[in-house]
């Protein structure tokens, strides 16, 4: 007879992952923690200069446009040109330090600028659609001339558009440059600062010398700071 008190033997322990898979599995774990925690270093230092370049050159053109419609047409284009070296010299130096571009402070990075070039993007329309209603249409489609003191022959202000946008432009890309900035290196947030301390200036200052804070800002800096990235943390 079996003894009642008497407890079943206990089964063995469900065997575990192999060795190897074990230390796999807590590799990718301290790596992912590591991501998580490290700042990124991986801001393209060289892509900055190349978008400074370019943002030089765009300057140069858009400020001989006669017209606000043309003046626009060649910052929009600056700005798509701007984005794909951008995020083309990103996305090298980020497979070059074997992260991941969707995800760790890569990711939180691009969401941190996403954004501010989001609301820069409205901004634009925005005042855009302000500038062709109305009278301003008429002035728009006539194709009229400023001097350097942002009047028409007419005599007819500057409009809003080439008013405000250069500091409407670099105020929104300075804030988003400070705030990706707070996952990435000490150069990333001051070089947002910057931009802030430039958009702001360009708000007070005359329309004519919008063309100049837009160079000195998308030109010089991105150019500037891009060699200081390069030189301390790589291409």
């Amino acid at each position: 007879m079996t003894r009642p008190d008497r407890k079943p033997l206990r089964r063995g322990a469900a065997p575990g992952p192999p060795p190897h898979e074990a230390a796999t599995a807590q590799l990718r774990f301290i790596r992912a923690t590591m991501e998580r925690s490290a700042r990124f270093t991986a801001v393209p230092g060289w892509g900055g200069v190349a978008m400074g370049v370019t943002a030089l050159a765009a300057a140069w053109l858009a400020a001989s446009q006669p017209t606000v419609a043309g003046w626009l047409r060649v910052w929009a284009a600056e700005a798509v040109v701007g984005v794909l070296l951008g995020v083309a010299f990103l996305a090298h130096k980020v497979r070059g330090e074997g992260l991941d571009l969707l995800a760790g402070q890569a990711r939180k990075f691009m969401l941190g600028l996403a954004p501010a070039v989001g609301v820069g993007v409205l901004l634009t329309l925005a005042l855009y659609a302000f500038d062709t209603g109305g009278l301003f249409a008429r002035a728009a489609e006539a194709g009229v001339y400023y001097d350097a003191d942002g009047l028409g022959a007419d005599g007819t202000a500057m409009l809003a558009t080439r008013r405000l946008l250069p500091g409407v432009w670099l105020l929104c890309y300075g804030v988003g440059v400070a705030s990706a900035g707070m996952f990435s290196v000490r150069l990333v947030p001051l070089m947002g600062a910057c931009f802030l301390a430039l958009g702001a200036l360009a708000l007070l200052s005359p329309a004519a010398w919008g063309d100049a804070y837009l160079a000195a800002g998308f030109g010089g800096l991105h150019i500037v700071f891009g060699l200081l990235v390069a030189r301390k943390y790589g291409g």
